[in-house]
């Protein structure tokens, strides 16, 4: 459905990612950020989700083209760690929003797993956004504190996830809370990476689908 396509990042620097547009003209936006494996067809597939339900939806490939087989953890942790997640976030991801936002179009933020961590980032840094929707992720408080977030938030978390475990996501919740944040946060009894329908021994359809109509009805609110 969609289509593979090179935009600018800030610093002038070319970048590529999946591109899915909406029926209608004028859509809002969203960028979509890739889980620690790259930008698989999966992510590809929610992009082509978002803009059957309205939205411009664009995948930057902060990989550079390398997509990691789901199996080899190893590969992903090298890969995610290798990242620099500033640049990623404030050049890549925001080159992202400024393209969906050149006609004038309000721009949300949405990542998964490395991306959901992506999207607080971006919640702090990117001027071009209007809301997010976090999927279990969370970075360290250095590199993106609540009391720095810009934009409102919706968030989903696996009350079994072992990366953004409980007590994570309770220190992220107080620490918005404190700071006055605007924050909807929702847990669900499933394991991380429960959207990923690829990954069998993960997915949960009932709490996916729970979680996709959330997301696109808080986009819709806050979008258009």
């Amino acid at each position: 459905m969609g289509t593979l396509i090179s935009f600018k990042r800030p610093d002038g620097q070319e970048a590529k990612g999946y591109l899915a547009k909406a029926a209608q003209a004028n859509a809002p936006g969203v960028v979509v950020i890739q889980e620690w494996w790259g930008l698989q067809d999966q992510i590809k597939g929610m992009c082509d989700r978002f803009a059957l339900a309205g939205f411009n939806a664009l995948a930057p490939d902060l990989y550079k083209g390398t997509v990691v087989p789901y199996h080899d953890t190893d590969a992903a942790g090298r890969e995610m760690n290798s990242l620099d997640f500033m640049d990623a976030t404030t050049q890549t991801v925001r080159g992202a929003a400024q393209y969906l936002a050149r006609n004038g179009a309000k721009v949300g933020l949405t990542g998964f797993c490395l991306g959901g961590a992506v999207t607080i980032i971006g919640a702090t840094k990117i001027d071009e956004l209007t809301a997010g929707v976090v999927f279990y992720g969370i970075p360290p408080e250095q590199a993106a504190r609540p009391a720095d977030v810009k934009i409102p938030l919706q968030a989903h978390f696996a009350n079994t996830d072992d990366w953004c475990t409980p007590a994570v996501v309770d220190a992220f919740e107080k620490g918005m809370k404190e700071a006055g944040k605007s924050l909807e946060l929702y847990r669900y009894d499933a394991e991380h990476a429960f959207v990923n329908e690829q990954r069998m021994n993960v997915h949960d359809r009932a709490a996916a689908e729970l979680a996709w109509g959330r997301a696109t009805a808080f986009f819709h609110k806050h979008l258009g």
